[in-house]
């Protein structure tokens, strides 16, 4: 995703509306309803075949401030794409390239939160499963989202989002 911050990169031609061509990543399918069916598969694989690792005890000690981390990271993250003026959504085109706040960590702040979000809840559900289905969520993300992602702001920022790319990581 893009980021806001004081570097702040402004669509110079605002070809959202002078283009013929798709202005947005091409992402069909929200990412947070990714995680959210991954969740719910993982809870309901859980209630058939239930897999315990962890005691009881430290569930909720241990999900309960992933899921405030996640909660905290993403909230940080969309007031920066508010502060920006531009789209959250991947499926819309981006006008300001944001850079600021969590963006200057990570390229990706809001979808490691939603990662932190899936471990936290999986962790507090005691639930292998819901953990274990991270894994091909995070593929389609990197290679279903991030790679579109990656490939249609350079189009749309140009030498500013590769100066960002360059400097900050994809994750972490």
């Amino acid at each position: 995703m893009n980021g806001p911050g004081s570097g702040v990169a402004k669509d110079p031609e605002n070809t959202a509306q002078t283009s013929p061509k798709l202005d947005n990543p091409g992402v069909r399918i929200p990412p947070p309803l990714v995680y959210l069916a991954a969740i719910l598969l993982g809870a309901g694989i859980d209630q058939l075949i239930p897999i315990r690792v962890l005691p009881g005890n430290l569930t909720a000690w241990l999900g309960g401030p992933l899921i405030l981390l996640a909660v905290t990271l993403a909230g940080l993250s969309v007031r920066e794409f508010r502060k920006a003026q531009t789209a959250i959504r991947p499926d819309q085109p981006a006008s300001t390239l944001v850079t600021t706040g969590p963006f200057r960590y990570s390229r990706n702040p809001m979808y490691l939160a939603l990662s932190i979000l899936q471990v936290g809840i999986g962790i507090w559900m005691n639930s292998v499963w819901v953990v274990v289905l991270l894994l091909p969520v995070l593929v389609w993300i990197t290679y279903g989202v991030i790679a579109r992602e990656e490939q249609y702001l350079p189009g749309r920022f140009g030498q500013p989002y590769l100066d960002f790319q360059a400097r900050v990581r994809r994750w972490l």
